[in-house]
């Protein structure tokens, strides 16, 4: 398959039986669903879910179909009745010609004093796993780790130590819109060679836009 960042959490992945597009949310391209035969969406939160980015892909194609949790179908639901399909921690499906398995069930912990919404991350094909706003281990082998860099919710010594017991091949940067270009330098930097190191992993960051084949 080939992947394609989309900005901050959105990517775009594109295989022998269609395209997937995974979070297009407020900080992604404009046109980040269009064009998309199935989108998936692991929670609410405006940088994974922008519901104008979701219609204006919905109202494009009658055959688009979403996959999500409850607390984003119902905000979509009645205006594309049959189209939005609720999942959960556990579930299994077919979208855009892939295999997806459903993990995870809580987004982390931002602050005690917040109140935590639900979060699902997706195993698409068993190989590649966006884990939206938490650091959910699947329980199996991933080829490709989409890797949230930089949050709210996180620290770096969290994300190496999440990396290594993952264990993927490799770690493609995500969720990092709100870094600046000293920031993604110090990332680079830390997660690479001259880093703690992650396990075996090899880290790289596709700026928007960029494709990578997998």
């Amino acid at each position: 398959m080939e992947l394609t960042k989309k900005g901050h959490a959105c990517v775009r992945l594109t295989g022998d039986g269609g395209t997937l597009v995974i979070d297009p949310g407020a900080f992604s391209e404009e046109d980040a669903a269009v064009g998309a035969d199935a989108l998936l969406v692991t929670h609410e939160h405006p940088d994974h879910f922008h519901e104008g980015r979701l219609r204006a892909a919905l109202d494009a194609d009658p055959a688009v179909e979403v996959w999500t949790l409850p607390a984003v179908a119902g905000q979509l639901s009645a205006a594309f009745p049959g189209r939005v399909r609720t999942v959960g921690h556990g579930d299994t499906f077919t979208a855009a010609g892939f295999g997806i398995e459903v993990h995870g069930e809580l987004h982390a912990v931002i602050h005690p004093d917040m109140p935590r919404v639900t979060n699902i991350g997706f195993l698409v094909d068993g190989a590649v796993f966006h884990p939206g706003d938490a650091l959910t281990v699947p329980g199996r082998p991933v080829d490709t780790l989409l890797l949230p860099v930089h949050a709210p919710w996180n620290k770096f010594s969290e994300i190496v130590d999440y990396v290594r017991e993952v264990a993927p091949a490799r770690a493609l940067a995500v969720h990092d819109g709100l870094l600046s270009e000293a920031g993604h330098a110090v990332y680079g930097r830390n997660l690479g060679p001259q880093g703690p190191g992650l396990g075996g992993a090899e880290y790289a960051r596709p700026a928007p836009g960029d494709s990578v084949s997998l």
